[in-house]
């Protein structure tokens, strides 16, 4: 009786494992959720061009108060090579760090500067100024997101 419940258990868990829904990036970068019943959905959803014009001259409106001023003869920081070597094989050095900055505020990779940083192999906090406005992301792990204000 035993041994049927045990058997009972694990093809239960195992079906439902294998009913799991994956979420994919596509060429062009956007997130798909691929459904166990063989169907899709964009996660991403695309601004409509109104609201892409509002949040547009929000951020004109609140730039001021984000301004970075830097010195002429600023140099960025210099990282650690061991924890860059670690890093390169998750993709999350500061070069795909910078890229992705750049794709989130549609700027060139030149334009984003590395003001400071905190950094571990597990997690870092990176201080960047993108053509005069200040920004803050943070890595943990290979994931990196740009860091939010909850309060």
């Amino acid at each position: 009786m035993k041994t049927f419940f045990f058997l009972l258990l694990v093809t239960i868990s195992y079906i439902s494992f294998a009913q799991d829904n994956h979420i994919v990036k596509t060429e062009n970068g956007r997130r798909v959720l691929l459904k166990a019943d063989f169907t899709w959905e964009y996660i991403d959803a695309e601004k409509s061009a109104s609201n892409a014009s509002i949040s547009a001259t929000n951020t004109l409106e609140t730039k001021g108060d984000k301004d970075c001023n830097l010195a002429e003869g600023f140099e960025e920081p210099k990282l650690d090579k061991k924890i860059q070597a670690q890093l390169k094989r998750g993709r999350s050095t500061m070069v795909h760090v910078k890229k992705k900055v750049a794709k989130d505020y549609n700027c060139e990779v030149t334009d984003v500067l590395l003001v400071s940083f905190s950094e571990q192999k597990s997690k870092g906090v990176y201080h960047f100024c993108i053509n005069g406005t200040k920004t803050t992301y943070k890595r943990i792990g290979n994931s990196i997101v740009k860091k939010a204000k909850f309060f």
